[in-house]
């Protein structure tokens, strides 16, 4: 009978024990959870950590993003991974998520893409919603896994349907190719306003180009308008220069080059190359601006640096009539050649008229020069 209560006891004791722990555990991550939220970090890694050290799953995941974002603490990749790695074996999906990211990333360990898939694979299967876009991607480009586009829709699909924007967009892009699905504008449509409505910038300049184009809905100029004025208002140089272009072609609105070349110049501003080619092209025209061939060859260097081949060429005719620069045929046989090779037609026939009014060694130097150009991937040139 003694030995009875005494096991009783010890039973006892133990699950008091537990409790007691598990208590702690809780009362230390709830405060952990409520100082993060408060953006108290020094404080919240001091409650997470306690909490992770007694096991908490939770915890050691939110410790995890204090160390990944140096957040209340030095920022640690490898301690991140291990919290993470601790968190995941538990099925914790954020942790796995998180896990997967920096596999995918090589942040605290070597990239690996194959065990980016794995992480994100069993965080998605549990709704991981940012897991779910991040898989569809991996198959979409093969990475860590054979190329596979109807498996990409299957995940794009599953977080779009959680309302996803990432996942909204992705999806449209592949109902608009035709990838692993049969091509249908109309679904493209509906996936892009479900994102372009929740702010998402690149669904709203694809939803711009469906209006503009009449893909899946009757051609509006005024909707495309729309989306390309909400998507310029976030910054997209895109849609700054999709504006310009409807501005300066008069379609769906009032023709108006000042207006054309306002927006042509935000998006040239922002490295947009399309917009640093045009705006080079109207100054050196004189549309909508006063002409200037100054600018023009300030844009079309600008272009040509991004690789643009019709800004090459441009280049090539403005160095040999010396307009905007200093004449100089030798870089203007420099440009010629070079936007020979990035396959403008009628450049090697004027690279080779240029070559008629120069010496061996001119053609040399410019030889040698278009070779240094290609290797500093056109810049400074």
């Amino acid at each position: 009978m003694k030995r009875f209560l005494l096991v009783i006891f010890l039973l006892l004791g133990s699950i008091t024990g537990c409790s007691e722990i598990d208590g702690i555990k809780t009362i230390a991550l709830t405060k952990c959870l409520n100082a993060e939220k408060n953006k108290n970090y020094n404080e919240a890694f001091k409650w997470c950590s306690k909490a992770a050290n007694q096991g908490s799953a939770e915890a050691q995941t939110e410790l995890g993003i204090m160390y990944a974002e140096g957040q209340g603490v030095t920022q640690d990749y490898n301690k991140s991974l291990e919290l993470f790695a601790l968190a995941a074996e538990q099925g914790i999906a954020d942790a796995q998520f998180s896990l997967g990211l920096m596999y995918k990333n090589g942040q605290g360990v070597s990239q690996d893409y194959k065990q980016a898939v794995k992480w994100y694979t069993l965080a998605a299967e549990q709704g991981e919603v940012k897991a779910q876009v991040n898989l569809g991607t991996m198959y979409k480009k093969g990475q860590g896994v054979t190329k596979d586009y109807k498996e990409a829709l299957k995940w794009y699909t599953l977080a779009s349907e959680q309302g996803e924007v990432k996942g909204q967009v992705n999806l449209g892009i592949m109902y608009k190719k035709g990838q692993g699905v049969t091509q249908d504008y109309k679904q493209a449509v509906k996936w892009y306003t479900l994102a372009a409505e929740q702010g998402e910038v690149n669904a709203q300049v694809y939803l711009g180009n469906m209006y503009k184009d009449g893909e899946g809905v009757t051609k509006d100029y005024k909707e495309a308008l729309k989306w390309y004025t909400l998507a310029s208002e976030q910054g997209d140089a895109h849609a700054k220069f999709a504006l310009g272009s409807m501005y300066f072609s008069g379609e769906g609105i009032t023709q108006d080059y000042n207006q054309a070349v306002n927006w042509f110049t935000l998006a040239a501003e922002q490295g947009y190359a399309n917009a640093q080619f045009i705006l080079g092209l109207i100054y050196k025209g004189g549309f909508g601006a006063t002409q200037d061939y100054k600018r023009t060859v300030k844009w079309h260097t600008l272009a040509a640096e991004q690789g643009d081949a019709s800004a090459q060429h441009s280049l090539s005719t403005m160095y040999y009539s010396g307009l905007g620069t200093l004449k100089d045929i030798v870089y203007a046989h420099m440009w010629s050649n070079i936007a020979s090779s990035n396959g403008i037609d009628n450049a090697p026939a004027y690279r080779d008229n240029l070559e008629s009014s120069m010496t061996k060694e001119q053609i040399a130097e410019a030889q040698k020069l278009a070779r240094e150009c290609v290797a500093k991937d056109y810049k400074g040139c």
